[in-house]
């Protein structure tokens, strides 16, 4: 099953989530959020940004798949999609595949 994870979907953090798909997908949306070195003691989490300013689709989706790789192995990228808000801002989302998902 796939689940869409949007950076511009307001989520509450919980450090102790019992849930294994709710911790998944709170892992992702904070990764999608989080700019790469700017988190103290851990500047190698985030997102490295260089697709910012640049033709995004191709990028973008190799740096998040990266960085799902990297800091949430349980998940696997399918897609990637930019949407215009009403506000006129472009926000991201992503399509996962939660490896070895089993019912809650």
């Amino acid at each position: 099953m796939s689940y869409k994870v949007s950076a511009a979907d307001g989520y509450s953090l919980s450090l102790q989530e019992d849930s294994e798909l709710i911790s998944v997908l709170q892992n992702i949306a904070l990764l999608l959020n989080t700019k790469r070195g700017t988190v103290p003691m851990h500047r190698e989490f985030g997102l490295p940004m260089e697709f910012v300013d640049k033709p995004i689709d191709a990028i973008a989706f190799v740096e998040i798949s990266d960085a799902l790789e990297e800091f949430e192995p349980r998940a696997r990228l399918d897609d990637v999609y930019f949407e215009k808000s009403a506000d006129g801002k472009i926000n991201l989302t992503v399509e996962v595949s939660i490896a070895d998902e089993q019912s809650d």
